[in-house]
């Protein structure tokens, strides 16, 4: 791995731990704690006024669209390097990535179709396509040290990719009442700052600033502002990717303040759920089956199915040193949505009891995708050799 993909790792096999952990405090707070006042703060308005300028929004809307715009930027950046210098540079390497999170996310999607096809929920599609890379990462390492490189790589690559389709179904799906003028005048700022790229213009600062006029148009458009920290992403010169580019320094600088206060602030903010009616009320509903199975078994299923095929068809192989056992593991521990499920519940849906509900079966089923996943795993590399991890450019 090089250095860069190792922190990157790190950072976010680190953070899934801390995002247990974040989980767990927040659904205590909410429910045993404080209960509606916890739930209560986040909603408390919070903003700035310059001149007849105004931005009030709540502390929970300046995470989800603001902080996580910083998320994205990084995803971006991440996406951006494996394309040029990563895994996904090379068609060889990425086939089989790129065909497993294609089946996982066809397959959950088709699967939570089935189940709310006509209904009002129907629009929750998205929901079980999603795979929280610092959740999943955390959990694979907790399975130890025996667990193949190869295998790390694959998983961190296919959940990339998957938040890459994420970001499209966000695009395209999950737009309401556009504004075309803010819209284009966003698009206009990322035309601009592509610009910038082509001339060699290597000042972070003039793509942070016009990021951030970005960002508010984007946010005034109707499509959601976090598509605003991707296309920045992609407007940032990559450069040569080595350590004096400023995509990497940026990138750098962005793996522990998204790892350690980003992802659990969002955690915090939007897992704080009072639990309360009937296990058949939360639980057994079209949208919470559709959910589950889509996340339990629709990951698994298509990540297996379509990696199958394209080894047979020998579109791709598996990689070194990693067992059919792993890849299935794997694609269990694909299934943890988290983040990226919830922040597209939040798109999905208006009705509170329908957000709570879809939040509640989101956690159950990473729950149980997480210790399915870590068991999978833990037996097929039981008696595998110790992995050995070497870093360099």
């Amino acid at each position: 791995m090089t250095k860069l993909f190792k922190e990157f790792f790190n950072s976010e096999k680190s953070s899934g731990i801390i995002l247990i952990l974040s989980t767990v405090l927040s659904l205590c707070l909410a429910n045993i704690f404080i209960g509606q006042s916890y739930i209560d703060f986040w909603h408390h308005k919070a903003g700035f006024y310059i001149g007849n300028f105004e931005l009030n929004l709540s502390i929970e809307h300046w995470i989800n669209d603001g902080l996580m715009t910083i998320f994205f930027l990084m995803v971006g950046l991440e996406i951006e390097r494996e394309l040029y210098a990563g895994e996904l540079s090379s068609i060889k390497n990425a086939s089989l990535p790129v065909v497993a999170a294609v089946g996982g996310m066809a397959i959950p999607a088709l699967f939570h179709f089935l189940f709310n096809a006509g209904t009002p929920t129907q629009s929750g599609f998205g929901i079980p396509m999603a795979t929280d890379i610092a959740f999943a990462l955390g959990v694979l390492s907790l399975a130890g040290k025996r667990v193949p490189l190869a295998l790390k790589i694959f998983l961190t690559a296919l959940a990339i990719i998957d938040d890459l389709g994420a970001i499209l179904i966000i695009a395209i799906f999950y737009t309401n009442d556009l504004q075309t003028t803010y819209l284009f005048i966003a698009l206009g700022i990322f035309g601009i700052l592509l610009v910038l790229n082509r001339l060699r213009v290597y000042q972070l600062v003039w793509y942070l600033l016009g990021g951030t006029v970005m960002w508010y148009c984007m946010l005034q458009s109707g499509v959601h502002a976090t598509i605003s920290g991707v296309l920045l992403a992609f407007a940032i010169p990559f450069g040569d990717g080595k350590e004096n580019s400023i995509s990497y320094k940026l990138q750098h600088f962005l793996h522990y303040p998204v790892a350690f206060i980003i992802v659990p602030l969002f955690a915090f903010a939007n897992t704080g759920i009072i639990i309360s009616g009937s296990i058949n009320e939360i639980l057994i509903n079209n949208n919470s089956l559709g959910i589950m199975a889509g996340l339990i078994l629709g990951k698994p299923v298509g990540i297996l199915l379509l990696c199958f095929l394209a080894v047979k068809l020998r579109v791709g192989k598996l990689p070194d040193g990693v067992s059919w056992l792993q890849l299935a593991g794997a694609g269990v521990l694909a299934g943890i949505g988290f983040t990226m499920s919830i922040f597209i519940t939040l798109l999905a849906f208006n009705d509170a009891a329908i957000i709570q509900h879809s939040k509640i079966a989101i956690l159950v089923s990473s729950l149980i995708a997480g210790v399915a996943g870590f068991i999978l795993i833990k037996r097929a590399t039981a008696s595998s050799p110790v992995a050995e991890e070497h870093t360099g450019e």
